[in-house]
């Protein structure tokens, strides 16, 4: 096993990075918002997006709901949430193509994400992510959602790598935040967010496509000791 300091991470979030799926968290809001009575716009999902539901649904509401009640109404979204989505996750061959690579040249590999574990779950199964992946965090393994960074320093530590070798791949704003806050090296993708959003991040592409294992182990190589 590789010393710490020689360890090379990333850490993935899932919506909008390894899978498409923000079409289906964008219904599955509107259909919430819907049933609850409230308006929701096109604005409010984008600047909420990467956000756990814990303070989304506050935020949409409009006022303050015991943990009771949100663990109910984020259930019912999220349940909604998988059941459009179930039929339509399919692996990515760009996807795999990258994973393999950031294994073959040594990388760890982790996910990091808001989502519920059930969802984490759905699309592991029918990614199967677990041939890639090392370790895996959602909202139920930390106490503070991104922009706090600590979903990444929680999925480094399973790791065992030190931050400054872990570099989180990113498409939200809160993420690009939270990875910039956990000490590590960020690489966005503009999949869901204008390239000016993610300024922040220290390398942006378009499409995670277009990325390879060395673009990674470049931007390690670049950091100051």
């Amino acid at each position: 096993m590789a010393p710490a300091d020689k360890k090379m991470a990333v850490i993935f979030d899932l919506d909008g990075v390894l899978v498409d799926t923000g079409w289906a968290h964008k219904q599955a809001w509107f259909a919430f918002a819907e049933k609850q009575g409230m308006p929701i716009s096109d604005d409010f999902f984008l600047n909420t997006f990467g956000m756990t539901n814990d303070r989304v649904i506050p935020m949409l509401l409009g006022r303050a709901l015991s943990p009771q009640q949100i663990n109910l109404l984020s259930d019912w979204k999220e349940k909604f949430f998988r059941r459009i989505i179930a039929d339509k996750l399919a692996p990515d061959s760009s996807v795999e193509t990258l994973l393999a690579d950031l294994k073959k040249k040594g990388f760890l590999l982790a996910i990091g994400s808001s989502t519920p574990k059930a969802n984490l779950d759905l699309i592991r199964e029918r990614m199967n992510f677990d041939r890639y992946f090392d370790a895996y965090v959602t909202c139920e393994d930390v106490t503070e959602g991104k922009p706090s960074p600590q979903t990444f320093l929680k999925a480094a530590a399973k790791l065992s790598t030190p931050p400054r070798r872990c570099v989180v791949v990113e498409d939200a704003v809160a993420g690009v935040e939270a990875g910039k806050a956990a000490h590590m090296l960020v690489l966005a993708v503009a999949t869901t967010r204008k390239r000016a959003d993610l300024a922040k991040a220290d390398l942006i592409f378009d499409t995670l496509a277009e990325t390879k294992a060395d673009d990674f182990i470049k931007l390690l190589a670049a950091q100051t000791p």
